[in-house]
């Protein structure tokens, strides 16, 4: 009795696996929130809580989100962070010319949904960009093009991701009366939910050019080979 009951708990059992889980969503989550405080880090951040997602989902599910972060936002720094910086000056400029045309009368709007659209599409290729920056090595040009070719793989899968990014912020923004739960809801695991949701969407077509995992037993025979030397 007593060892089926510590085998319910155990690491390796249906609720320890799902326990683990929910503690590395709120360990990126948490570090996501923390690391998008100033703003300006807020790429960065954001591909490194990507990196936790992917990582977890490849290759450990015991892993610590915390340090894994880290190493995500420390590896993407400098490319996150630059890149960043112009795409809130293009946010920027988008919200800008929405909040525009949603007030102007007369021909201006005609105007609306090329805006719309426009807006939309930098949306569905950013929200592509942060997985496939935290998977990927390369320039910032590659890395757009690898988005571009990810998202027109599935339009499906792209106008999904769009939505699991985009509608949860909208709802929380239009139902004032709850803003207290989904303040909560954000700050524990919301963004590293929507990470984890979308980078198992995404995994399989990234698995294509991603080395292959070594097994278990690759890893035991080259850690008796280590020792031995």
């Amino acid at each position: 009795m007593k060892e089926r009951l510590w085998g319910i708990f155990s690491e390796e059992s249906f609720l320890g696996r799902i326990t683990s889980r929910i503690f590395i969503l709120f360990g990126a989550n948490l570090m996501f929130v923390i690391f998008s405080i100033p703003v300006v880090t807020l790429v960065p951040a954001w591909v490194a809580m990507y990196h936790v997602c992917l990582k977890t989902l490849r290759q450990d599910s015991q892993l610590n989100p915390f340090v894994e972060f880290w190493k995500g936002f420390r590896a993407n720094f400098k490319q996150a962070f630059l890149s960043g910086l112009a795409i809130l000056g293009i946010l920027a400029v988008l919200i800008a010319d929405i909040l525009f045309v949603a007030k102007a009368d007369g021909f201006i709007t005609n105007f609306r949904w090329p805006v719309y659209l426009l807006t939309g599409f930098v949306l569905l290729i950013l929200f592509h960009l942060f997985p496939v920056m935290a998977a990927f090595a390369d320039s910032l040009k590659g890395l757009l093009r690898n988005s571009i070719f990810f998202a027109a793989k599935n339009p499906l899968r792209a106008v999904l991701i769009l939505a699991i990014n985009v509608l949860p912020l909208v709802w929380t923004y239009k139902d004032v009366t709850r803003m207290p739960l989904y303040a909560f809801i954000w700050a524990s695991i919301g963004f590293a939910g929507i990470a984890m949701i979308e980078s198992h969407l995404l995994l399989r077509d990234f698995s294509k050019y991603l080395p292959e995992i070594p097994s278990a037993e690759e890893l035991d025979g080259k850690h008796e080979e280590d020792i031995r030397k």
